[in-house]
Parts: structure tokens; sequence; C-alpha cells
């Protein structure tokens, strides 16, 4: 307990201490991180068997053996290891590929978690069960992620609202930014989605949650329907 009198000295701490320890139990405390994997499974399904065979038939044909994730507002890891399953089921020889998923959250707790990657079985009661089989070692109760999926993630602590550490994400294929921009208000949505849009490669696509729209924020992306879904990407 700090036992402060007031808001204002709460307020000066956070402003003015040498370290972030503060900063970070008190973001740590307001942040939302319900996820679990396979979440919205028929977005996911979309970009296994729609979006991503598109992308790679156009990579294929230039001779570019490279895809990059970025999982931002990733919680506890449970969107990027399910990223990671899905490129190693839907890719021909997954091992010829240069495969990079970047993770990140502004939440170091979950950031920890995410980087254990060990799971109670409410967070992957929705993986099919030859993934859950092929892809997870069971510990107890629990459920570990195996090496083969881990090796394609890198967690990263990022502030969607920091835009020098996103300048820092550049060359990604594909953004998954998923029930996150709702914690925004119109601004701040604006300034994450143009730092996105930085981050993006020419024809890279950004998924958002269902109650979610680049449409209505920013003008800078191309709307396109892709089998089922709707998606937004940066024009070559």
């Amino acid at each position: 307990m700090l036992e402060m009198d007031s808001i204002d000295d709460y307020y000066r701490l956070l402003k003015f201490a040498k370290d972030s320890t503060e900063f970070d139990r008190l973001i740590n405390d307001l942040t939302v991180n319900e996820t679990y994997f396979f979440r919205d499974y028929p977005q996911l399904r979309n970009f296994a068997e729609e979006v991503l065979p598109m992308v790679v038939k156009g990579k294929n044909k230039n001779k570019n053996r490279n895809i990059k994730i970025w999982s931002a507002a990733c919680s506890t890891g449970e969107e990027p290891y399910t990223l990671a399953i899905i490129l190693q089921e839907m890719l021909d020889e997954p091992e010829t590929w240069n495969l990079q998923i970047v993770a990140s959250d502004i939440n170091t707790d979950v950031l920890r978690t995410a980087r254990i990657g060990l799971y109670e079985y409410r967070s992957v009661r929705d993986v099919p069960p030859e993934y859950l089989k092929k892809y997870f070692t069971k510990k107890n109760e629990s459920y570990l992620v195996n090496l083969e999926v881990k090796k394609l993630v890198r967690f990263r602590k990022i502030n969607l609202m920091d835009s020098d550490a996103i300048s820092n994400i550049t060359g990604c294929d594909f953004i998954f930014c998923r029930n996150c921009l709702i914690y925004f208000d119109d601004e701040s949505r604006k300034a994450v989605l143009s730092g996105f849009y930085g981050s993006l490669n020419p024809g890279g696509i950004i998924f958002l949650g269902h109650s979610e729209s680049v449409g209505r924020i920013s003008s800078a992306y191309s709307m396109q329907r892709i089998g089922d879904s709707i998606v937004y990407s940066k024009p070559r």
C-alpha cells in the first residue's frame, strides 16, 4: 500500500518516478484480458482458408518466403499461438518459410504468462482435438504449448499509443488487433490505425473484431470481401 493522501500525490508519483514499476502495476490492474485459443473461429477460418492462401500465392509468384504477423494486444498469448498453429497447418512445407509472429501487449503480467505458454482447460476448450494432441503437452490439468509453436512467437511490451514503438515494427503481412480499439476514443483509434498502416507491407491486411470498423475511422485502407469476411488492406 502506498498510503498517499490524495490522487494528486499518486499522479505525481506516476509522472516523476524514476522507473515504471508503479505505472506498470496500474496498467496491469486496469487492462481487460479476456481471450482463449481459436477465439472467433469463423474469422480465423476465413484467414486460414481464404486470405492466407491468397497472400501465399502472391508470395510464391514473387519467390518471397517471408510471412510476418503482428498480434497486437495479445493478452496472455492465446491469439498469437493460435496463428502459429494455423501457419503450421495451412502452409505446405512450413519449415521452408521464414515465419515471424510479433505479439505485443502493454500488460507485463499477461506477457509473463504468455511467454510460459501454460494454460488451463478453459483457454484451450475450442482447440480442435487433433491440434490439442499435436501442439500441446498435458501437464496435470493444464496444457503447455509445444516448442514448435512457441519458437515462432516473440513477445514484446508495446503501448499502442506509443508511435515510436509502433514505427519499429515494419514489414507485416497481417495485423490482428481484435476487440481492443473498442476501448479507445476516436482520436486514439485514428492514431493507432495510422501507426498500423506504416507497419504493414503494401497489400498487407488488418483484422479487427466484429464490432470494430476501419472504414469509419480511416480512409487510408481499402475494404474488400474475401470469402465470407470483410477485410481492410493497405493499398499496393
